[in-house]
């Protein structure tokens, strides 16, 4: 994606990405993805497709941009008292959204429009802000948590192998053992 639509504007250009997001939103619900253009995108935000290829540069890149902020979590992780409840909640939604069929778009959509891979961070980032947030919920009520890096290794890496590749191998069953053994490699052992 270019360097452009990353940053966060303010003003005018922050009015211009919301409308034109909104465009390709509805757009898309009223005619279908095959339909979109940036000049029919374009006329819908009230812009100029000028002005969209200059921010996004193409269809493409535009649609990545879009994908990530459909990809961004509207809300903090639920809490359910505990690490391991809190855990298991957030992968098994994380695992819902990511794997529906708008989920699978959006992942394709961000990737495919940033060959510089700007937008995978993006998406990392996201998934790494919501499980420090549980991270530190349970370190304030005194459990023992891994570190970001190991849930995303042990977590969240497996979990888009499995969507992107086995979604037929998807289960709550399978998001508890990647939670388990996450929380396995911060359990104390029997000796200490």
């Amino acid at each position: 994606m270019s360097a452009r639509a990353t940053t966060r504007p303010g003003g005018r250009s922050a009015r211009v990405q919301q409308s034109v997001h909104q465009a390709v939103r509805d757009l898309e619900a009223e005619a279908g993805r095959d339909a979109l253009t940036v000049p029919l995108i374009a006329a819908r935000a009230g812009v100029t497709p000028s002005t969209v290829y200059r921010r996004w540069g193409d269809l493409r890149e535009l649609l990545s941009d879009v994908a990530v902020e459909r990809l961004r979590p509207d809300a903090p992780p639920d809490d359910r008292g505990s690490l391991r409840a809190d855990l298991e909640a957030w992968t098994v939604q994380f695992a819902e959204e990511m794997s529906s069929t708008a989920g699978r778009m959006y992942i394709r959509d961000a990737l495919l429009g940033d060959p510089e891979q700007g937008n995978a961070a993006r998406c990392s980032d996201y998934a790494a802000e919501q499980l420090k947030a549980i991270g530190v919920r349970a370190a304030g009520r005194g459990e023992a948590v891994p570190d970001v890096e190991t849930l995303l290794d042990v977590v969240v890496a497996p979990l888009m192998y499995r969507i992107l590749f086995r979604p037929s191998d998807l289960s709550e069953a399978y998001a508890g053992r990647l939670v388990a053994a996450a929380l396995g490699r911060t359990a104390p052992s029997p000796g200490m």
